[in-house]
Order: C-alpha cells, then sequence, then structure tokens
C-alpha cells in the first residue's frame, strides 16, 4: 500500500470567480482524491487533498495552472488530519 497524504491548502492569487472550485473538484475526483474546496471571504481558495502523496502532490502542482482564467500566485500548504471520502465543494467561509 502506497504512503498517504492529507494537505490542506490556500491558493491565492485571482482565483475567485474564475471557477477554481469546480476545475479544482474536477481535477480532484479524476486523480481519486478525497477532500474537499472551498472559497474564503478573504479573496483565496482553501481546499484539502487526501490519498496517495505522489497524487496529492501532483494535484497541488496543478493548482498552480488551475483554469484558464486564473492567476495563482502563490500556494501555502500544511498537512492536516481528514478522515472523509470522495471529494466535494464546500459553501465560503
Amino acid at each position: 500500500m502506497s504512503a498517504r497524504s492529507c494537505i490542506r491548502v490556500e491558493i491565492y492569487g485571482r482565483v475567485q470567480g474564475v471557477w477554481f472550485r469546480a476545475w479544482t473538484e474536477r481535477e480532484a475526483r479524476a486523480r481519486g482524491l478525497d477532500g474537499w474546496v472551498r472559497n474564503r471571504r478573504d479573496g483565496f481558495v482553501e481546499a484539502v487533498f487526501s490519498g496517495p502523496v505522489t497524487i496529492v502532490d501532483e494535484m497541488i502542482q496543478a493548482c498552480w495552472s488551475g483554469p484558464p482564467s486564473a492567476n495563482v500566485l502563490d500556494i501555502v500548504q500544511e498537512p492536516v488530519d481528514y478522515d472523509g471520502s470522495g471529494f466535494e465543494i464546500r459553501s465560503t467561509d
């Protein structure tokens, strides 16, 4: 069994109003990751990715590009505990 990782990310830049959450949900599900994504009131996107280490790393790398209209300036990440299954879009916090 491969090592698992669970990472919370904050994605900064032009990431709201550009379909970033829908793109993230689609990309994470395609990779078989668990977790969630949501907009934050202060303008960034927050997400949790849980799954095999290499796939989580790949997803975080993909977030640097995001959907076509996005302009990602920074991604801050930290390990977290998460035991959910599936991937969902959560409401803005």
